[in-house]
């Protein structure tokens, strides 16, 4: 069902890997100490995908020898590795095709407004910078297995991110693997016999899709760690206001909750927070659904505040006590952690959205970690 290809473009040298490479650009906060490392780097893939001049960029990066061509049609396998952890997967273009051919399945709504600036860079740089995060049912796993197993890797260090990222100290190998190898092959046939859903990055598609391009970059795995998406909120009603409305329940840290619960932070204290009811629809019963509904109208937050940074923002599980530091100084009013959406509850959205696109979650519902390095494929994409 689903067609991919090799990818034909600009990678690092082999010593340059880790200096280029980068967290993806929408996780690199404006301002941050992680911005503020990256800037400092000349070498750096930032300077590409967040520079005042993308196309400035790539050019000073191939006149530094860093990036080179590879011509001829490739599969890279990509291994991450992390204490307690890792994950096998691997890069290729895949086919663009309209959402309702079914072969690239979404669970997100898209906004034509906000694919505008990736459209521009592409455009403006000639290459995809970045992959889309594609999960598949397909049994890839063996043939991925036996390239890590037997073939040399093309690429082996681990990420220095000054620890202001989830990347930070993750083991990083990648394997090179010609579209018209055997191991190629079997990837191909493999991912041909099932649809591709979206995991992350559905703007990077549409993207792809609205820019009218053949295919697109992507990075593409059978199973995937999905982490909640939790929010720090400042609403039109305060918190200490609206909680005499709501129902809580003391906790004692400030953590990830059971699912179909909501852990507060706020200066009053730390508060869970249960659903009232969950419906049976596979978009309703989802926490991230359920909150907008039961919390959202008691702080007086509507989606244009959603949309403003002053007064919405997300932060993955991981770094809970930056939200805490957040609401302690007053940039936001509460925090709110919340239990994970699990694969299945993702690929039954994704599903149902096949019959009727109007079904879809709420805007970042997921969050997957670790992300995948930015910098490691540059794919030379084509046009319609």
């Amino acid at each position: 069902m689903a067609k991919i290809c090799g990818l034909l473009g600009l990678r690092p040298t082999p010593t340059a890997a880790a200096s280029l490479t980068t967290p993806p650009y929408d996780v690199i906060k404006e301002g941050s100490p992680l911005e503020q490392l990256l800037q400092q780097i000349p070498s750096s893939f930032y300077h590409v995908t967040l520079g005042s001049s993308p196309a400035e960029g790539l050019t000073d990066l191939q006149r530094q020898g860093v990036l080179i061509p590879d011509e001829e049609p490739c599969f890279y396998v990509y291994e991450q590795n992390w204490k307690g952890g890792g994950r096998l997967g691997f890069f290729a273009a895949v086919e663009v095709s309209p959402y309702s051919e079914g072969q690239v399945i979404r669970h997100e709504k898209t906004f034509d407004e906000k694919v505008k600036g990736r459209i521009a860079v592409t455009q403006a740089t000639g290459y995809t910078l970045e992959p889309i995060f594609l999960l598949t049912k397909s049994p890839i796993g063996a043939t991925l297995e036996k390239v890590r197993n037997e073939e040399k890797p093309l690429y082996e260090f681990s990420s220095d991110f000054g620890e202001y990222n989830d990347l930070h100290g993750i083991k990083t190998r990648v394997f090179r693997v010609p579209e018209a190898s055997v191991a190629g092959e079997a990837l191909r046939a493999a991912i041909a016999e099932n649809p591709l859903y979206i995991a992350d990055g559905h703007h990077r598609y549409h993207a792809a899709l609205l820019g009218g391009q053949t295919h697109a970059m992507a990075y593409i795995v059978q199973d995937a760690r999905i982490l909640a998406y939790n929010r720090v909120i400042r609403g039109a009603i305060s918190f200490a206001e609206a909680r005499r409305s709501l129902e809580l329940v003391p906790a004692s840290e400030f953590a990830t909750p059971p699912q179909h619960q909501f852990c507060l932070y706020s200066k009053e204290g730390i508060f869970l927070l249960k659903a009232k009811t969950v419906p049976e629809d596979v978009v309703g019963r989802l926490d991230c659904s359920i909150l907008e509904r039961e919390l959202y109208p008691q702080l007086g937050v509507d989606h244009s505040m959603i949309m403003r940074k002053e007064n919405f923002d997300y932060y993955p599980e991981w770094d809970l006590a930056t939200m805490k530091a957040l609401v302690d100084g007053g940039e936001y009013d509460v925090a709110v952690a919340l239990h994970p959406v699990s694969i299945q509850e993702l690929m039954a959205v994704a599903d149902a959205g096949l019959k009727n696109p109007a079904i879809v979650m709420p805007e970042k519902s997921t969050f997957f970690a670790p992300k995948i390095l930015s910098g490691l494929i540059l794919y030379k994409h084509t046009l319609r």
